[in-house]
């Protein structure tokens, strides 16, 4: 799948509506019950980039970046500003922010997660795409460093130790990511005049699995 590592304008972006999407198949049965099953493990955000559009140069950006695109060819990376960072959105991330794994005394390779709990239910989602200066890892309550301790790839969002986590070892992390996603269609259409008129073009976007 081609991915270009470019993030899609962050001012463009904010203001955009949309949001995870999820895919349940259900079956009344002829007691009145309901059989509900899901053929996805994790969501699909979905995203309408036009609502950020505020003016003609807005539109011209935007159109540059989707010709670099070339439509729903190559996917990209997404700012989404509801949920960008592994603390609250109020807050600064920090090294304790998510559980990501216990060590084992011989594991290196580890998947940056984010962990999402209401009540006693929990859904962890895996981060791919991380900002690289964002990254803080702890491991045992302790934060260690990178270039010494560990790296970490953004493309794939694995973290790398240079030593293995001693058995039992807490590891953790925080940072801040974006979402890979693709334009949704091929065809951006504008209107000078409509636009003025306070009317934005409809750009949808799609999150992909990489």
């Amino acid at each position: 799948m081609g991915f270009h590592e470019v993030r899609f304008p962050a001012n463009l972006s904010f203001g955009s509506v949309g949001g995870p999407e999820r895919r349940t198949e259900v079956v009344t049965l002829a007691n009145g019950f309901e059989e509900r099953n899901t053929p996805w493990a994790h969501s699909r955000r979905r995203f309408d980039a036009g609502m950020g559009m505020r003016s003609l140069d807005d539109i011209e950006a935007l159109i540059a970046f989707f010709e670099a695109r070339q439509g729903q060819l190559f996917g990209f990376r997404w700012k989404d500003w509801s949920d960008f960072k592994t603390c609250k959105p109020s807050g600064t991330v920090g090294f304790r922010d998510q559980h990501i794994a216990m060590g084992d005394g011989e594991a290196t390779v580890f998947q940056l997660t984010k962990t999402y709990t209401s009540g006693a239910i929990s859904y962890v989602r895996p981060i791919k795409k991380p900002v690289f200066a964002t990254v803080k890892v702890g491991i045992g309550n302790q934060q260690v460093s990178q270039s010494i301790d560990w790296e970490i790839d953004t493309e794939t969002g694995l973290l790398t130790f240079y030593e293995p986590p001693t058995d039992g070892a807490q590891i953790t992390a925080g940072f801040e990511f974006d979402v890979p996603v693709r334009f949704d269609t091929d065809v951006i259409t504008t209107s000078v005049a409509s636009f003025q008129a306070g009317e934005v073009p409809n750009v949808p976007v799609v999150e992909v699995r990489v």
